[in-house]
């Protein structure tokens, strides 16, 4: 286990020396400094966890010296020290980027426990950062897509973001639901406060209320203690309500008293507590539907419902497969400590060919196991046929050098007119095959010069609505 290091700076040797003792005792790495400008000198030669740094010291005082380290290492946890410490000293400390303030004499334990706390704390901040960093990656993998289906999406978000506006997500299963929500949260004025997400399918009925409002102690058998919830804990920033379908009628009700007045009461409690939550819901149910049924609340949908968005399965965007592939690939390469590899044009052709019923999350899971099973510097469509044996290959004629546009336009050409040939042209059974509408078809087959008969491209004045080619 690696031993934090410290730098204590102080122009006192017998507080330097003492100090020094007392923290190796305790595991640390301890290097000393007698002024100001050799701790920098220092900071700037090696890398260390965090600083003890003295206020009054000739030639340059701890402050002069807490102002250069903090603009060098502005991450790096600084705890100030002073014998005749005023008010105004521990703020300017304060403001200038010290992490605590310890007044002399010194008490071992109380060095301890602050040092401790401060690194503790720089732990926490950095480890917040790279989930930030991870999740602003992730973001942008998952919204990866040039395709007029994500330009909508994403046209939508950056509109909606800015606003309070309550939304509501619509998708199937692994379509990237809670990356929008991630989305509006961080390009919103809310950045800065909590990103809060509750996954109602996931919480036993009987438990979904204290989850959203929290409860008092007492209030049920095993509430030992207060708890707050969701609504409390996302106070100024944003509670994301995933599966949204899924919650029991009586959490609805209480849901939209929320988004009516903006403010909750704790189970077994009396008090009114005051939030300030935006409402991001997503579902991957027919909301409407399940109005008609009974089992959703109009009221509540007409509530969340202000900025519809809806997130199209990614068999409706197979323009966008090509990209995401490419960024898989390198995602899990690197995860794995593998070399970046590419993959066949064959085996391109199947992975456009594939439904993905799981989506964006499908894709990305199959990409990984096939760059950890890969046998050589290329994924191959015997690769690709091994982790998705229900796609037949469909052959394309590929061009060493074709532009990925090119290659995609090819393989979607190929796979269309194998789809015709087999129904023998009839346009509404392969359109049913290919899982698309008559009209959505005709586009598709214009746009990639295919008539409907075999022949010459269908001209632009083709009724997708006629019956001529159904025969």
């Amino acid at each position: 286990m690696v031993r934090p290091a410290l730098l204590i700076v102080d122009d006192e040797p017998n507080i330097l020396s003492t100090l020094r003792r007392a923290l190796e005792l305790e595991g640390y790495q301890v290097e000393v400094a007698g002024s100001g400008r050799i701790a920098l000198d220092k900071a700037k030669a090696g890398a260390f966890d965090g600083v003890l740094l003295d206020v009054a010291m000739p030639e340059m005082d701890g402050l002069a010296a807490l102002r250069e380290l903090r603009a060098a290492h502005p991450s790096l946890p600084v705890v100030m020290m002073s014998g005749n410490a005023t008010l105004s000293t521990a703020v300017e400390a304060t403001r200038l980027g010290a992490c605590d303030f310890l007044e002399k004499p010194l008490t071992t334990d109380k060095v301890l426990i602050t040092v401790q706390n401060a690194l503790k704390l720089a732990r926490l901040e950095r480890e917040e950062a790279e989930r930030k960093a991870k999740e602003g990656a992730n973001l942008r993998q998952w919204m990866v897509g040039s395709g007029p289906g994500m330009k909508r999406v994403i046209g939508t978000i950056s509109k909606a973001a800015p606003s309070n506006a309550r939304v509501l997500v619509t998708g199937e299963r692994g379509t990237g639901k809670e990356l929008v929500a991630r989305a509006l949260h961080e390009l919103s004025r809310r950045k800065d406060g909590p990103f809060v997400k509750l996954n109602c399918a996931a919480i036993p009925s009987e438990l979904i209320e204290s989850e959203l409002f929290g409860h008092e102690k007492g209030s049920f058998t095993g509430a030992t203690q207060m708890r707050r919830g969701k609504f409390e804990q996302a106070h100024s920033g944003t509670l994301f309500l995933d599966e949204i379908g899924d919650m029991t009628p009586s959490a609805q009700a209480k849901v939209l008293r929320v988004l009516q007045e903006s403010e909750i009461e704790r189970v077994g409690g009396s008090e009114t507590i005051a939030v300030d939550v935006r409402v991001v819901a997503a579902t991957n149910r027919d909301l409407k539907q399940e109005i008609e049924k009974g089992r959703f609340r109009a009221d509540l949908y007409d509530r969340l419902n202000v900025v519809p968005i809806e997130v199209p399965p990614l068999r409706e965007r197979k323009e966008d497969v090509p990209l995401l592939v490419e960024h898989f690939l390198a995602q899990a390469c690197a995860n794995n400590g593998q070399r970046p590899i590419g993959v066949a044009p064959e085996a391109m052709s199947l992975l456009l060919q594939h439904d993905w019923p799981g989506n964006v999350r499908e894709l990305e899971n199959t990409i990984e196991r096939m760059v950890i099973f890969a046998a050589g510097p290329t994924i191959s469509e015997a690769e690709v046929q091994a982790a998705l044996p229900g796609v037949k290959p469909v052959r394309g004629r590929w061009q060493k050098g074709a532009a990925l546009k090119d290659l995609v336009a090819t393989a979607e050409r190929e796979i269309v007119m194998a789809a015709l040939e087999s129904n023998h042209h009839h346009i509404a059974n392969t359109a049913r095959e290919l899982g698309l509408e008559r009209s959505h078809l005709y586009k598709k087959m214009r746009a990639l010069g295919i008539s409907p008969r075999g022949g010459e491209p269908a001209p632009d004045d083709a009724d997708p609505n006629s019956n001529d080619d159904d025969s």
